[in-house]
């Protein structure tokens, strides 16, 4: 699709008309390159912590970016509609999700007494409106949005506006009385899945579609869109065979060989006979206790205790399931999610004092315990499951031990697939084998997330009461799902993804404005004249231009030009009228411009964007 909107007249301004403050230094908080270049160029201005001023710059790339949200959005059958800010608190309550943000959310009280949130997402608002508004699944499926500001009451707002207090944010939710088939959850799930490739790709964007985590949003299944960049926040894993992606916290690992007899070399070198105890206090991590010890921290056992708190979806665990161990090597971290699916069960990491009450030495604990304490089920990462000697808690307050092996300390235990597993249940890392092509490894990328799509399930219909007639005249809990963009974040991600030492280079579709036309002179009459003629002729082919009128330097109008990141500049001056021309600059190109005829200059700056 062409970055002009050519159904429509294209905008003409003056630079001396509008506020463009452009600055020499940044911030002195700025760190990243989108802080940076937005403050630098005149995008944005810092009003408080996380809060920003959006100037005209900004504005114009916002609505360029919110029109193709908007037309993607409508194409694929969603109806745009707008929710309020304030959010009573009850609904947060009703489910449950005043415990999840915590702090993440702004409380307001009102002079009544009664007290609201400032949304950070609208799920609540959205579930208690359609559940007023419809009453039949003749009325599904249904598919509404909006584009609006909200907040995150962050605790350190950084890098601008990739992690600040206040955003703005598309949201959309669908609702279906089925997950399979025409009118299903998976079929609006996929028409935005299709939407959001849509929406990205026209904004110009360089980004990953990957596997991830839902989060304090909840819900079965979820995926990111992250803008490809070396100075993202996010560590992406591919697979370079497949074509997979996922976060860290959602990425599957290949298969991996273990056996409880076979020793590893990442094993613990210690020989034969039975556990040694060591004393260990005031150790504050593994590496700290690994150095006492005199292993490597991949030579020892890494043992987190997880309640069970009930089944999952596609789970049934016994109901005296109390406790999960999660046992992985010491250079590694357990992931929740995993430890969730190899369990069958919601699961949470445990209250200390009720893990302690029930015999777990928290921070001391061994595999060992899935013998002693009853309910609970013992999952191993095939990783830490070797027949080496391996360093581990003693099941003691300030007590290790070495010279732990598995079937001399647990028996027959291990073949007791009620009580132990072993299942992926750590987080993935680059040379980690795919999970997609035998014999492909897994490699690191960073991105910024603009994009998340999430399987809700009936998580908030159930807790809010939002139930429909079916065709048998039953009540049935509605399935949703929900779909968010990172409206300002992605002009942000935008900057970080396409930079260089001079400044933004914005792709044309998000561009504030298409071509710049710099005047030399800008108090020369004929000067002025051909100016407007040229920008004229550019709008009627959808193309918005800024002519900069300003009374400065031609070195100051150019390095401007370069800083905001047009993505044309014609600059008209005497030299290039004595060839009977203009300079044609495009800045995503090097070096210095050319000149190019006057009945060519409007097909030349349409040819390049």
């Amino acid at each position: 699709m062409p970055p002009l909107n050519t159904s429509s007249r294209g905008d003409v301004h003056r630079w001396s008309q509008t506020l463009i403050p452009t600055a020499r230094e940044a911030p002195t908080d700025a760190e990243t390159p989108s802080h940076i270049l937005l403050s630098r160029a005149g995008f944005i201005r810092k009003v408080a912590a996380g809060v920003y001023d959006y100037l005209p710059l900004a504005w114009r790339t916002l609505g360029k970016i919110m029109r193709i949200v908007r037309e993607e959005m409508n194409a694929a059958g969603a109806a745009e509609l707008f929710m309020p800010v304030l959010v009573p608190f009850e609904f947060y309550r009703e489910t449950k999700r005043d415990q999840a943000y915590g702090d993440l959310l702004f409380r307001v009280t009102d002079r009544k007494g009664n007290l609201a949130a400032l949304g950070p997402t609208h799920e609540e608002t959205i579930t208690e409106l359609v559940k007023g508004s419809i009453t039949s699944y003749k009325q599904l499926p249904l598919n509404l949005y909006q584009i609006q500001t909200k907040f995150r009451d962050e605790a350190r707002p950084r890098a601008g506006l990739l992690r600040c207090r206040e955003f703005i944010m598309k949201d959309a939710y669908s609702f279906t009385m089925h997950v399979e088939g025409p009118g299903g959850l998976n079929e609006q799930y996929d028409a935005m899945y299709a939407a959001y490739n849509n929406i990205f790709r026209r904004c110009g964007l360089d980004f990953t579609v990957v596997e991830a985590e839902s989060g304090p949003i909840g819900g079965s299944a979820s995926h990111e869109f992250m803008v490809n960049c070396a100075s993202g926040e996010d560590t992406i894993l591919k697979c370079p065979a497949s074509g997979y992606a996922a976060n860290v916290e959602k990425c599957e690992i290949g298969e991996r060989s273990w056996s409880f007899d076979t020793p590893h070399e990442t094993g613990a070198t210690a020989g034969g006979g039975g556990v040694v105890k060591h004393h260990t206090p005031n150790l504050p991590g593994i590496d700290e206790v690994a150095g006492v010890l005199k292993v490597a921290p991949r030579q020892m056992l890494k043992t987190i205790v997880f309640e069970a708190k009930g089944p999952a979806r596609d789970g049934d665990p016994s109901p005296s399931l109390r406790w999960i161990l999660a046992t992985v090597r010491g250079d590694h971290d357990a992931n929740e999610g995993k430890v969730k699916a190899a369990s069958g069960c919601a699961v949470a990491l445990a209250d200390e004092k009720a893990a302690r009450a029930a015999g777990f030495a928290i921070g001391y604990v061994s595999p060992r315990m899935a013998a002693s304490a009853p309910g609970t089920l013992l999952l191993i990462d095939p990783d830490a499951a070797t027949g080496d000697a391996w360093a581990t808690g003693a099941d003691e307050k300030d007590y290790h031990v070495t010279n732990f092996r598995w079937k001399a300390e647990m028996g027959q235990i291990l073949a007791d697939n009620q009580r132990v597993k072993v299942a992926d249940i750590r987080n993935a890392l680059p040379g980690d084998p795919s999970p997609r092509a035998k014999g492909a490894t897994l490699e690191a990328a960073r991105g910024i997330e603009v994009g998340h799509i999430f399987k809700l399930g009936t998580k908030y219909s159930d807790a809010m009461g939002l139930t429909v007639l079916d065709d048998k005249q039953q009540r049935r809990s509605v399935i949703m799902g929900c779909y968010g963009i990172g409206v300002s974040r992605t002009m942000a991600a935008c900057v970080e993804m396409s930079h260089d030492t001079d400044g933004i280079v914005w792709p044309a579709a998000i561009a504030p404005y298409h071509v710049l036309i710099t005047l030399l002179k800008p108090d020369h009459p004929e000067h002025a004249a051909l100016a407007r003629r040229l920008a004229d002729d550019l709008a009627s082919y959808g193309a918005d231009v800024l002519i900069d009128d300003r009374d400065e330097r031609p070195g100051v109008k150019f390095k401007d030009a370069d800083l905001v990141g047009f993505p044309v500049r014609l600059t008209v001056g005497e030299k290039a009228l004595a060839e009977g021309g203009v300079e044609f600059k495009a800045r995503k190109t090097s070096g210095k411009g050319s000149v190019v005829k006057l009945p060519d200059a409007v097909a030349a700056c349409l040819a390049s964007l």
